[in-house]
């Protein structure tokens, strides 16, 4: 089994609309997602290939780049492969890439009640700065997000 990091094209969203949809409450939709693949933003999806199988999206990121900071807009891992490690391998792979384009400064937005998602960026370097209250849609009304950054 190998591991590798691919750029996301426009060619890729349908690929990778499933794992977006099955991950978020409130999915990006596909225009969304196409809008957030090119100019400032950046992105990769990490496969799994098997000798003469195809290979298996495990997950993705985006990221966008302007004026020395980045920030890291959508992460996720297929639901089936997650508590293996690889949203910590997207997480990393993400933070060089911000750093090659000459990001001094990461952020990210997560919600309250995400407590995995924080602990992995928490484990990662990044602390919290701010809330912002209602900043996501829920089921029942809206969710506070805490805004996260760490210096790279």
């Amino acid at each position: 089994m190998t591991l590798s990091f691919l750029p996301v094209t426009p060619d890729d969203i349908d690929n990778l609309m499933p794992i977006e949809n099955a991950c978020h409450s409130h999915p990006w939709n596909q225009q969304v997602f196409g809008s957030c693949i090119s100019g400032r933003y950046f992105g990769h999806y990490l496969i799994q290939e098997n000798r003469g199988q195809k290979h298996l999206i495990l997950g993705f990121y985006i990221g966008d780049y302007i004026a020395g900071e980045s920030t890291l807009m959508d992460i996720c891992v297929h639901p089936d492969q997650q508590g293996q490690g690889f949203g910590k391998q997207l997480l990393q792979h993400y933070i060089r890439q911000a750093k090659d384009l000459g990001a001094e400064k990461a952020l990210l937005e997560v919600r309250v009640r995400n407590i995995s998602a924080q602990m992995m960026y928490i484990n990662n370097g990044f602390g919290e700065i701010a809330r912002r209250t209602g900043y996501y849609p829920s089921t029942i009304g809206y969710e506070d997000a805490i805004v996260m950054a760490r210096s790279l």
